[in-house]
């Protein structure tokens, strides 16, 4: 049964044992986890991989009742396709004393896994996308008004454009802000800068932008300055495909109107020390180009999966081809 994700927390769960959530949003799939398994006991976690590696003693386990001495739960993180027959058997079994919460990344209208899940009415499936501006402006603007902070629209709008659409990350910098803001009375754009780990960001984000406007020159330095590492790669690669769709979403307004008039109005806003660097991507990209940019992009965190101890050498490859590329 399909259940939309923010109608989770309004929905009586009691009753349901199954559940898949699946989407590139992890945390917004770890804050659903975290509301339903609230005051929850035996709570049990497993990566898709230590199931596969093990699938007769798992199964074992679960209908022996050997490791557990009452209702449990399951949670299984970072799961596939692949985990499909272990889930239908384990369903098929009925075993009324078992829970299990599945945590999924991307899974198409093919996939058997999230079609088991939506045909049944005993199963609960959502389906977790990215955040827009609108959903993490609530975030924010939630938290500050909960905790009582005042914070300027410029710098909500930083954190959520250097964010690049994580709101677990989002999550993180808010926490640091409370922290920090007991018993003060204003805090500036200097207190939020050093405090978070926007400077951090900055650098993997300077190098997203200065790719997609092909400052090939700006761009070596960036690369050269900063000794980026094999566990950055993702992050910078999420960062790219934020700023991509965000570049292909300003582009298609540029036909009907001038960029700088796109660029004032777009939402979320752009923040007024980007614009300058966007006006040159929008410039340097046709349409066409981006939605191909997009797909190597996917393409190239798949790759990178494959390949970890290579991960910094894709990365900088599929960088300079971009930045190579001749738009016609």
């Amino acid at each position: 049964m399909i259940i939309k994700s923010f109608e989770l927390n309004k929905k009586k769960l009691d009753n349901y044992k199954y559940f898949l959530f699946y989407g590139e949003n992890e945390g917004y799939k770890e804050e659903s986890l975290i509301s339903i398994t609230k005051n929850k006991k035996n709570i049990n976690h497993y990566l898709e991989n230590e199931i596969l590696d093990n699938e007769d003693k798992f199964l074992e386990s679960l209908i022996s009742r050997s490791f557990f001495d009452n209702e449990k739960i399951i949670v299984i993180k970072k799961a596939s396709e692949k985990i499909f027959k272990i889930i239908e058997e384990i369903i098929k079994k009925k075993l009324e004393d078992i829970s299990i919460i599945i945590l999924a990344g991307e899974l198409t209208k093919k996939s058997k896994l999230r079609s088991l899940f939506e045909k049944e009415n005993s199963l609960i499936c959502s389906a977790f996308y990215s955040d827009n501006y609108q959903s993490l402006s609530f975030i924010v603007n939630d938290f500050l008004k909960d905790k009582k902070i005042l914070l300027s629209r410029e710098i909500t709008n930083l954190l959520i454009e250097r964010c690049n659409g994580s709101r677990l990350h989002l999550k993180n910098e808010l926490i640091k802000i409370e922290n920090f803001a007991f018993n003060k009375n204003k805090i500036t754009y200097e207190d939020i800068h050093k405090l978070t780990n926007l400077s951090d960001n900055y650098h993997m984000s300077e190098l997203v932008d200065n790719c997609l406007a092909k400052n090939r020159g700006k761009l070596m330095k960036i690369i050269n300055e900063n000794n980026f590492s094999n566990e950055e790669v993702v992050s910078i690669l999420r960062i790219f495909l934020y700023k991509s769709k965000r570049l292909y979403a300003l582009k298609k307004q540029c036909d009907d109107k001038n960029i700088e008039s796109v660029i004032s109005s777009f939402k979320p806003p752009i923040f007024w020390k980007d614009k300058e660097i966007i006006k040159q991507q929008l410039n340097s990209w046709t349409l066409k180009k981006i939605r191909f940019l997009l797909i190597e992009i996917n393409k190239t965190e798949v790759l990178i999966k494959k390949n970890f101890a290579l991960s910094l050498k894709i990365l900088l490859d599929f960088i300079f081809t971009q930045t190579n590329t001749i738009n016609n």
